[in-house]
């Protein structure tokens, strides 16, 4: 898969890439899960680590056992025990992720995950318990990985910028929306055949994505309790110090002065999106593109 423009990404982790950050802790829990668990494996002992770590990282469907282990609901989003599973879920975090950054920054990215995995976890509980043929599994079910969390930045940045085109190896030229569909609908299909809970948390994680957008269009953001949950974190892992206080004077500009640079600043944009609409992300200066990868950091 390769993206139709010429611009290159910064993925250092020491920079704040957001995107890779979110990709080294998924590697760095995965192989940090096999490494402990390989002594084990070579001594062919009966104790697996790996089954520990399922049981208290995975969400489970069981009610009594959630309530018990909350926490599963954040930490079964970073967790993976199947190689293939993590490569999947990283590759399509990284390509998408990178064209969700460009159009709406780092930081939505990071609450987006969080909060379409959580959507994912609760429509798989929620469907465990409601309907009859899950049964005889809801007691022992467990969901683990990033799937929902990818599926809901693929459906959000399908569905803030639908046809945007991106290369795929063997399809050649595509409409992003049109990936987001059959993607969506082999999830649908997949419900009846294996790994249900996996398909309906992906379903969960689609679904929160498109509300995202949609409402983001509109001026709301349905994850601003993410970020807020995000500081309050931060805040209480950092020790409090006394800063030292300085006082600078400045003009400040009037509301007039200031409401005036900023539809100056958003008319720019605009005219570069409805740009990129028409004739693609090719078609920008390297002035334009500039003024998009900053207007999508702020």
């Amino acid at each position: 898969m390769r993206f139709g423009q010429g611009s290159k990404f910064d993925i250092k982790f020491k920079n704040n890439d957001a995107l890779m950050r979110l990709i080294y802790i998924n590697a760095a829990v995965f192989i940090g899960t096999i490494l402990v668990n390989l002594p084990f494996w070579l001594m062919n002992s009966e104790m697996s680590p790996k089954t520990w770590v399922k049981t208290w990282f995975a969400v489970p469907s069981n009610l009594g056992d959630l309530i018990i282990k909350p926490w599963t609901i954040i930490t079964y989003m970073f967790l993976h025990i199947d190689f293939w599973h993590v490569l999947i879920n990283m590759l399509w975090l990284y390509f998408l992720g990178r064209l969700f950054v460009q159009f709406l920054g780092s930081k939505k990215l990071v609450s987006v995950y969080i909060a379409g995995g959580i959507a994912g976890a609760l429509l798989y509980i929620i469907s465990f318990n409601i309907f009859p043929v899950f049964s005889t599994v809801a007691p022992i079910a467990l969901a683990l990985g990033a799937s929902a969390s990818a599926m809901a930045i693929v459906v959000a940045i399908a569905t803030y910028t639908p046809d945007f085109i991106i290369r795929l190896f063997i399809f050649g030229n595509v409409k992003l929306k049109y990936i987001a569909i059959v993607v969506f609908v082999l999830d649908l299909v997949g419900i009846s055949n294996s790994n249900s809970g996996g398909h309906l948390a992906h379903i969960g994680g689609a679904i929160f994505g498109y509300l995202f957008a949609m409402q983001w269009k509109k001026g709301k953001d349905i994850t601003a309790w993410v970020d807020k949950s995000i500081v309050f974190i931060q805040a209480l892992a950092k020790p409090s110090q006394k800063s030292r206080m300085k006082v600078k004077y400045k003009r400040t500009k009037s509301d007039f002065e200031y409401q005036d640079k900023k539809k100056e600043e958003q008319e720019v944009i605009d005219h570069i999106l409805d740009k990129i609409s028409k004739s693609g992300y090719d078609s920008l200066s390297k002035t334009e593109k500039e003024i998009l990868f900053r207007a999508s950091n702020k």
